[in-house]
């Protein structure tokens, strides 16, 4: 009687100890998986993207600026949202330009200010979706 009833916990114990072992290994292999990259592929960076053709307006101080603009959006529904918004696009651009100086716009630094502040202006007319990044494509000031 007595070998019956620690023959059962000894069964128990080595099922219990295999069904844990069981679960840390699955637990270990899920959780150690390579992360799969929360960046975009380029493919669908191209499909959230809207191609804005090149912009000549003048600077507050009467110098002559001509860009294009390449936005990148969240998502494709994003991008065809902005695709309709072109004019509203357009206007935003000319706008912040018309408050700048050749002068602001130079080097790294004032060309990330303008991105900025146009990024920021340009999501608050975004319904679906908001604009990621702002690519210069083009850049000349004279």
């Amino acid at each position: 009687m007595k070998n019956n009833k620690v023959l059962t916990m000894i069964i128990i114990v080595l099922v219990a100890i295999i069904l844990i072992g069981g679960i840390c290994f699955v637990l270990f292999n899920q959780f150690n998986k390579p992360a799969k990259s929360l960046e975009p592929t380029i493919d669908e960076i191209v499909e959230a993207s809207v191609e804005i053709p090149e912009i000549t307006t003048n600077l507050a101080d009467n110098k002559v600026v001509r860009l294009s603009l390449k936005i990148q959006t969240t998502n494709k529904d994003a991008a065809a949202e902005l695709t309709k918004r072109d004019f509203q696009v357009k206007n935003i651009v000319i706008q912040e330009l018309s408050e700048m100086e050749q002068k602001d716009l130079e080097g790294k630094q004032g060309k990330q200010i303008f991105q900025k502040a146009l990024k920021t202006r340009l999501n608050e007319l975004m319904q679906e979706g908001e604009v990621q990044e702002i690519y210069l494509t083009s850049f000349i000031t004279t």
